[in-house]
């Protein structure tokens, strides 16, 4: 399977509450009624200016071994080589927000619009996770209709430059995956545009296999050990 999808902005439009968390704002019934007017108007100019789009394609364990030794760089301890090969389905995705909503953003900043433009750099980029999240719940769907996925059955999302995957295998990623039929470009530096943008695998097998502990060294350079969050959604969840 390989599939282009549009989402429907309002289906991928972050809450206040995720963009003022984004903002450092942990509890949003504490932020004075400036910020939480900044953080509507800012939704307002996501939503005309947001184009969510996704491709996703299977990719076998054979082809992935390849693809995610990349360059070679990866941490020799990197959880998501034991975690891929223990999986029951791979596949791999690439969402973006586009253009348009990423020129405003320095626009704001050119503009000496700080505010409004932090604010919708949080915005656009919840909104570009909300959408992964979105491609992840269709892939989790079609799974389903296809009587390979039940409730033992978890599904993460895993992105080269985290958890000891090299970004380098980005280069690899888009030779298989060739996003740029939805507007998704590659540089030498292995950086994406438009830059609200993910790409990545979706992994789904035994919930079992995504647990791991987060004492690797390189998680040390990790800002938020969100993966503790997910891991602890996946196992909790029993839903389909």
């Amino acid at each position: 399977m390989k599939k282009a999808l549009k989402f429907p902005v309002e289906k991928v439009t972050p809450s206040v509450k995720a963009i003022l968390k984004a903002q450092g704002v942990s509890d949003s019934s504490m932020a004075d009624d400036r910020i939480l007017r900044l953080a509507e108007k800012t939704l307002s100019v996501y939503e005309k200016l947001a184009r969510p789009i996704g491709i996703i394609r299977d990719i076998s364990k054979t082809d992935f071994k390849d693809l995610f030794y990349g360059e070679g760089n990866n941490e020799g301890d990197a959880p998501l080589g034991s975690i891929y090969e223990s999986s029951r389905h791979l596949a791999l995705f690439a969402v973006t927000i586009g253009n348009q909503i990423c020129s405003e953003i320095p626009a704001l900043f050119g503009a000496n619009d700080f505010a409004a433009g932090s604010m919708l750099d949080s915005t656009a980029s919840e909104g570009t996770e909300k959408t992964a999240e979105a491609l992840e719940l269709f892939y989790r769907e079609s799974l389903s209709r296809k009587d390979e996925y039940n409730p033992s059955i978890g599904i993460m999302r895993f992105s080269p430059g985290y958890c000891g995957w090299h970004i380098s295998a980005q280069k690899k990623l888009f030779e298989f995956l060739q996003p740029a039929e939805i507007g998704i470009e590659l540089n030498d530096s292995y950086l994406m545009t438009p830059l609200k943008s993910v790409s990545g695998v979706i992994v789904a097998g035994k919930k079992e296999i995504f647990v791991f502990d987060d004492l690797f060294y390189f998680c040390a350079d990790c800002d938020n050990r969100s993966c503790r969050d997910r891991i602890k959604a996946l196992m909790e969840s029993n839903s389909f």
